[in-house]
């Protein structure tokens, strides 16, 4: 008897280097953020997951996008190398001015946004609260309400919050953990998962800040909202892109966000979970570069 060989899997691409570093004073909070090409204004925010960065989780699909737009890759506050303020009141209203003063000190006054999750969020409550500022948004495994087609939703929708803890307690944080949550719950494929992806979010998971910030009992991420309000007061063109296989939440659910807004979109992808932008990278851009362009033709 024959016995076919496993057939390799073909890796996912790994981040380059990162550019330079920069960093800008905004209202008060420091950021850090990369800037790069020319082109439209594009500003991409990254997800909430235990050392996520701009970095990390746009690193790969960067290049597609920086060839024809100017990127800037914001580390968010609390992340990365951007300052790890404590967060007082409405967490989504916090990030949204912000994000705004950000734009202002980069002289930015209105800009498409790439996001991912947790990043996601907060621009959707940009795009309500400051519409002059934002031309177009792309959203992906984000939660601004806590209901939906499945509700409740996983553990009420704290999936997220409840990784973090397991990931940062008992023996702390290790490398194998970091393998554990990224595959179980944002890659859909383990095997196309690039040790340096793993390494860059293991290594950022160390940071003595985001520590502190794991530890802390009471939030320090600020007061939980829900924005049904305001995903009606979107005027924006807003492309849901999800993964068929997202594990945290079904394409049941980005279908009930884009009835919520006045343009919404939805794109399901296949073969991918919550980081598709990592996972394929060059399908990703594809789809969102058509959006762009579709955008413009209402």
């Amino acid at each position: 008897m024959t016995v076919a060989s496993p057939v390799a899997v073909e890796k996912s691409p790994a981040a380059s280097a990162p550019p330079e570093s920069r960093f800008i004073q905004a209202d008060g909070a420091t950021y850090h953020y990369y800037d790069i090409g020319t082109g439209q204004d594009t500003i991409f925010l990254h997800g909430g997951g235990p050392g996520c960065t701009a970095w990390s989780d746009f690193g790969p699909v960067a290049p597609y996008f920086e060839a024809d737009r100017r990127c800037v890759l914001v580390d968010i506050l609390q992340y990365g190398q951007s300052e790890k303020c404590l967060i007082n009141g409405p967490m989504w209203d916090f990030h949204a001015a912000k994000t705004v003063a950000l734009m202002d000190a980069l002289g930015i006054e209105q800009a498409d946004f790439v996001c991912n999750s947790w990043g996601g969020t907060i621009a959707l409550n940009v795009a309500a609260l400051y519409p002059e500022r934002v031309r177009s948004l792309v959203i992906t495994g984000s939660m601004p309400v806590f209901y939906g087609p499945l509700a409740p939703l996983p553990e009420r929708g704290h999936r997220g919050r409840t990784a973090r803890d397991v990931y940062y307690g008992g023996e702390g944080p290790t490398r194998e953990k970091m393998r554990t949550l990224i595959t179980r719950l944002e890659w859909c494929d383990a095997d196309r998962l690039p040790e340096e992806t793993l390494d860059m979010r293991y290594q950022q998971s160390l940071d003595p800040e985001e520590t502190a910030l794991a530890a802390m009992s009471d939030s320090p991420r600020g007061e939980w909202q829900d924005l049904t309000q305001q995903l009606g007061l979107i005027e924006a063109p807003t492309l849901f892109i999800w993964g068929r296989e997202d594990a945290f939440l079904t394409p049941d659910y980005p279908m009930m966000l884009a009835r919520m807004i006045k343009r919404g979109n939805l794109h399901v992808m296949d073969n991918v979970s919550h980081h598709l932008q990592e996972e394929r990278p060059a399908a990703y851009h594809a789809v969102v570069n058509g959006f762009f362009t579709a955008s413009q033709h209402p």
